[in-house]
């Protein structure tokens, strides 16, 4: 059998922390990588809630914390660490019963000795999160759940607990931000606009927004919209694919698994006959 080949094609990279090793991927795999990082991670200077949610569990009030990232997870550390014993929040956060979402806060709670209370199947959204809830068995009514955020609010996750009698605390640790330098993002929404580029990997939904942001600065949403369509547009997750369709783009592949490796596979597998089909040659 062949190995996976973007036969040439042009492939936007939109991916910042593992932006080297994602482009190397792509250009091992046949494609021609064109790496515009659209965000960086900026941990929240003052952080009232961060330390209020600290103080809270080292007095027993949360009966479950819900962590959604290892990159939040290990700032939310750092952040209470500034006015708390880490020991004593490490603590009091294993008398609790801790969900994380996926595996990358699963594997911060390992290092840290703490035992989550429940495993979030994949594709580890906030469904499955919710599911995994329900199937415990325990009623949610009135418990204190505190919710550690990614950059923005989970709207979904957040009503459906409220919506199962939670009493719900947000603890935002950290926002995204648009990279320090825009050049490359300004210069992916012309290549877009422009037909230069073939394929778009997009590996968290964040870089959805980013990217309408900085062509709607710029006047080019409507036609960033447009030209996608004539793009492969690849998605790691549902979460990813969500985005995408709320912004009005749709998602022509999504990896069968939310990891970095099978989305370039998978998009070097499929993209030539895709974007043959969609360009009609």
């Amino acid at each position: 059998m062949a190995a996976p080949d973007f036969q040439g094609l042009r492939v936007l990279l939109l991916e910042s922390r593992r932006s080297r090793e994602m482009t190397a991927l792509v250009a091992s795999s046949g494609g021609r990588p064109v790496a515009a990082p659209a965000m960086r991670e900026v941990p929240l200077a003052s952080n009232p809630e961060a330390l209020a949610f600290a103080e809270a569990l080292l007095h027993g009030d949360y009966d479950i914390v819900i962590l959604l990232t290892g990159v939040g997870t290990r700032a939310l550390l750092e952040v209470v660490s500034t006015t708390h014993p880490r020991e004593a929040f490490v603590a009091a956060l294993a008398k609790t019963k801790v969900v994380p979402r996926g595996p990358k806060p699963l594997a911060v709670l390992r290092e840290l000795q703490v035992t989550p209370w429940l495993l979030v199947p994949e594709p580890n959204t906030w469904r499955e999160l919710l599911a995994a809830l329900d199937a415990a068995g325990e009623r949610l009514e009135g418990r204190r759940v505190a919710v550690q955020e990614y950059g923005k609010s989970n709207d979904e996750l957040l009503q459906g607990l409220v919506a199962r009698g939670a009493r719900v605390t947000r603890v935002p640790v950290y926002r995204w931000a648009l990279p320090e330098d825009v050049g490359p993002l300004r210069a992916a929404v012309g290549a877009i606009v422009g037909g230069e580029l073939d394929v778009a990997l997009f590996t968290t939904s964040v870089q959805v927004v980013h990217l309408l942001e900085m062509a709607g600065s710029l006047g080019q949403a409507d036609a960033v919209r447009d030209s996608l369509r004539r793009m492969v547009v690849a998605s790691i997750g549902p979460t990813t694919t969500e985005e995408l369709q709320h912004q009005g783009i749709a998602a022509d592949l999504e990896a069968s698994h939310p990891k970095m490796g099978l989305l370039v596979r998978e998009a070097a597998d499929r993209s030539p006959e895709l974007l043959r089909v969609k360009r009609g040659t």
